[in-house]
């Protein structure tokens, strides 16, 4: 193989699948405005359905989880066999359409629901699409793809907040159901029109395209130490990602007296912009430094993890909302190094038969773990504080969580120690 893959490719290619990597993209960007539309809509959600700050947490972390990880595996097991594109457009089209819907609840247990077919819709979506741009790009750049297409959780997360807050502040949270969730049903068609799928394992070997069994998927990653570490490290950074992300936007409103529609715009800028640009940055400097040793893959997101505590901590812990915000840019860049890089060891780890299935199983530790277990330590944590720290109960069940997610570090410099040997066995199975 050519050491410049581009060149084995003729120009309209090599357009094409960057052109199918940006509509891939826009369909994540969708996937996490649709989840995080709720975060910012919390407070006013809780104020009309008179909610504690546990079922909120169980509102946007655990109740979404449980059915995403579920129906995360057997989707995945399907889009090992057969046509990727239409299973991340049929999931489009599903998730947007249950976000519509929860405009048009009236008490807890339907919006419960409505989350749980949100979650059903998304199940469908990652997997899948990082199996697509695995062959349509070369292991030596799909760090660097695959981070492009993790930045759409930023882009999600810009778009979600700026223009929930607004819209909710304006014309209502229902209101901001609506407008989110509709225009997803449509992109569904443009997905649908205008990606092609790939063959299945074109940078690969051909014995690695044969069909594989779940069995398989599962007796293979049962001996690779690395994967589990990569699973457990991103469980854990994300555990505080998705826990003090998703109550961030209360902190501001009650720590620091911002509005709504005030967090919204400074969240989505500070925390989308600095999001996606660190998730980007993770898969690019892991591809140059990965070039001399594999290992830099996961020794990136223990960097980034590491440098990030300290202005973390403050935005936390500091009474300055101005400095808070500014602290929080590097902090997030930072923290979202992680991401491009360990799926992209993932997809690395084993052969394309079994690479939707793959990323399901990480999906399923991260999201169980982070996002079902996350939000949920905080609501619960910020209950119990509220008697010994009052009004800053919220804030130190947070910092509680930055330091237990810290655990997450030492998993990435586990599984460095055995990625070299699990790398050599992939290579010599797929001969």
């Amino acid at each position: 193989m050519s050491s410049d893959p581009d060149h084995e490719l003729p120009e309209p290619d090599r357009r094409y699948r960057w052109f199918v990597l940006v509509i891939l993209t826009v369909v994540y960007t969708f996937n996490f405005i649709d989840r995080q539309i709720l975060v910012i809509l919390q407070e006013p959600i809780k104020n009309e359905l008179g909610l504690s700050d546990a079922q909120l947490g169980i509102l946007t972390g655990f109740s979404f989880a449980l059915i995403y990880v579920c129906a995360g595996i057997p989707i995945a097991w399907l889009a090992d066999r057969s046509n990727r594109r239409n299973i991340v457009a049929a999931s489009l089209a599903l998730w947007s359409a249950m976000t519509a819907l929860s405009g048009l609840v009236s008490n807890y247990s339907q919006l419960i629901l409505a989350r749980l077919g949100v979650g059903l819709g998304e199940a469908g979506g990652s997997p899948p699409a990082h199996s697509i741009i695995s062959d349509y790009f070369p292991p030596a750049q799909r760090g660097t793809a695959l981070s492009f297409y993790s930045a759409g959780i930023y882009l999600g997360v810009l778009f979600g907040f700026a223009g929930g807050g607004y819209i909710a502040e304006t014309f209502g949270w229902r209101t901001a159901f609506f407008i989110v969730g509709i225009p997803g049903v449509l992109f569904a068609a443009v997905v649908l029109l205008l990606v092609r799928e790939p063959r299945r394992g074109r940078w690969d070997t051909a014995k690695a395209d044969r069909p594989v069994t779940i069995t398989e998927t599962l007796s293979v990653l049962r001996r690779l130490r690395s994967f589990w570490w990569i699973a457990l490290g991103c469980a854990m950074t994300s555990f505080v990602a998705y826990g003090n992300g998703n109550f961030f936007p209360s902190y501001l409103i009650r720590n620091h007296g911002f509005s709504v529609a005030d967090v919204g715009f400074a969240l989505g800028l500070v925390s989308g912009i600095a999001g996606a640009i660190g998730t980007f940055m993770g898969g690019f400097i892991a591809d140059r430094l990965g070039h001399s040793d594999k290992r830099w893959y996961l020794w990136v997101p223990v960097a980034g993890n590491v440098l990030a505590l300290g202005p973390m901590s403050y935005a936390l812990l500091g009474s300055d909302a101005g400095l808070i915000l500014l602290l929080l840019f590097p902090a997030n860049i930072l923290n979202s190094l992680y991401l491009g890089p360990s799926i992209a060891m993932v997809q690395s780890l084993v052969v394309p038969g079994m690479r939707a299935m793959a990323s399901a199983i990480l999906f399923f530790i991260l999201n169980m773990i982070g996002l079902g277990l996350g939000p949920v330590m905080v609501g619960v944590l910020s209950d119990a504080f509220a008697g010994p720290f009052g009004a800053d109960n919220l804030r130190y069940a947070m910092i509680t969580t930055l330091m237990l997610g810290m655990s997450g570090t030492v998993c990435f410099l586990i599984g460095a120690r055995s990625l070299t040997a699990d790398l050599q066995q992939q290579l010599k199975a797929a001969q």
